[in-house]
């Protein structure tokens, strides 16, 4: 099975309430003091590409082996693309709209 490399996507009451509504707020892990993560993944060719394109973001390969500082808005496009397909398999769509031009944070 290929690696897959994590994205954490903090959740507050707001985006818990959105994910409850389309079935997804069981996809949530607590992770401390009550705070929520929802995380997404993806293979290595996608985090290449994320890291290529923001390039202030970070592969952290030392402890969480996760992609980490991804601009805010990134991330809200993500949730927002979990929340319209009710799933949580939205990198390769949001890599498809950035290649064709679509901006996906401001679509």
């Amino acid at each position: 099975m290929a690696e897959k490399y994590p994205i954490n996507i903090w959740i507050n009451e707001e985006r818990y309430e959105r994910l409850n509504k389309v079935g997804l707020s069981d996809m949530t892990e607590d992770v401390l003091a009550g705070m929520k993560v929802l995380r997404l993944y993806c293979t290595a060719g996608q985090k290449d590409q994320l890291l290529k394109l923001y390039s202030m973001a970070k592969y952290d390969s030392a402890t969480t082996k996760s992609i980490e500082l991804l601009p805010a808005e990134v991330k809200d496009k993500m949730f927002d693309l979990v929340i319209e397909r009710k799933g949580l398999d939205v990198l390769e769509e949001f890599l498809f709209l950035l290649s064709t031009f679509i901006d996906p944070i401001r679509r």
